[in-house]
């Protein structure tokens, strides 16, 4: 069969074995035994499955073939059976279709193509990787560790063949003002609301000088509140809650520190890990790209790139507008078209 062949072929099975994030055991035996039918030595930690090439060197620098094998959970307004895979029209259907399974076969074909080619300039190691829907830290953060030196990877997101050289990065802020009680009927206490008012004010106004060159400003978004127990109470507690997507203008830690000097609530983030990212346009991946007639961009959504501290481009078939909807699909002149980039973005460096 032919590379494509076997990359809808894998699909289409990966498709009908449900996958959600935490429960991929089953779609990592079958890459897995995929695999091992074609006599490519595997390991696997957890639910994370990779592959080295044949003439793997420890000389040579290495680049990682990375996208994830789990889903989000179908949503109510699937027509079809999200885990069937149904061919209709051009278009393939099912659960992880888009995101990210056929940038995944797709990645897996690639490797395939270069696995046993004795004269490349780099190494390359392939991961099928779990918990990416939900930035578990069962997924690529937990496989980094075993790998050998990483010198920079593609990671497998639909992006209509694009290259994404910026992604954003994510923290989630819990903030808390606090006041003092006191009857609402009289002049007594102190209002935690008002004073959560104005460091609202200031989430909503606030302009960080740094603006990414790429990815625009970072962005600030009050999305939940509490507060109060009673009407006739005035309350002492306002929390709430603010999503911040950050740019490679700011680590998340910087981005943090700059919070903290500007509001007077009492501000925790749940997690600082998941920083922004990007690579430069002079990287050798970017210039094979670029070559090749690929556009660049600056992607406002996250992926396991978050988590990747070396240069990453995403890029893959598919439409991120598709992902984590209804009756998602998958074009399968997409993943033909895929494998063949891929492939010859990556033929420009391994073989200089």
């Amino acid at each position: 069969m032919e590379l494509s062949d076997q990359a809808i072929s894998l699909l289409k099975r990966l498709i009908e074995i449900p996958s959600l994030s935490k429960e991929e055991t089953a779609t990592a035996d079958l890459i897995e035994t995929f695999f091992v039918e074609r006599n490519v030595t595997t390991e696997r930690s957890g639910n994370n499955v990779w592959a080295k090439n044949l003439y793997f060197n420890d000389s040579k620098p290495t680049i990682l073939l990375n996208s994830h094998h789990d889903t989000v959970k179908p949503n109510a307004g699937y027509t079809k059976d999200p885990f069937k895979a149904i061919e209709e029209g051009g278009k393939l259907y099912g659960l992880g279709s888009n995101d990210a399974g056929g940038c995944l076969v797709s990645l897996i074909a690639t490797f395939l193509h270069f696995y046993d080619n004795r004269g490349l300039d780099y190494n390359l190691i392939l991961a099928a990787t779990a918990e990416e829907e939900i930035s578990g830290k069962g997924g690529i953060e937990a496989l980094l560790n075993q790998l050998p030196k990483i010198d920079f990877g593609i990671v497998g997101e639909p992006t209509l063949l694009d290259m994404a050289i910026a992604e954003k990065g994510l923290m989630v802020l819990d903030c808390a003002a606090k006041g003092q009680s006191g009857h609402a009927a009289r002049d007594e206490g102190e209002n935690a609301i008002y004073k959560a008012m104005q460091d609202i004010e200031w989430f909503r106004s606030f302009e960080f000088p740094k603006v990414s060159a790429t990815l625009g400003p970072v962005k600030m978004n009050v999305t939940m509140i509490d507060a109060g127990t009673q009407h006739n109470v005035v309350p002492d507690h306002c929390r709430f809650v603010v999503d911040v997507r950050t740019t490679d203008s700011y680590s998340n830690q910087e981005t943090l520190d700059i919070i903290k000097r500007n509001v007077k609530a009492h501000v925790t983030a749940r997690s600082t890990r998941l920083n922004p990212s990007g690579i430069s346009m002079d990287h050798p991946i970017v210039r094979s790209g670029l070559s090749l007639g690929r556009k660049t961009y600056g992607s406002p959504t996250l992926s396991d790139q978050a988590l990747m501290p070396f240069p990453t481009l995403k890029m893959g078939p598919g439409d991120s507008a598709r992902s984590h909807t209804a009756d998602e699909f998958i074009y399968l002149h997409e993943i033909e078209e895929g494998i063949g980039l891929y492939i010859k973005v990556l033929q420009k460096i391994l073989k200089r």
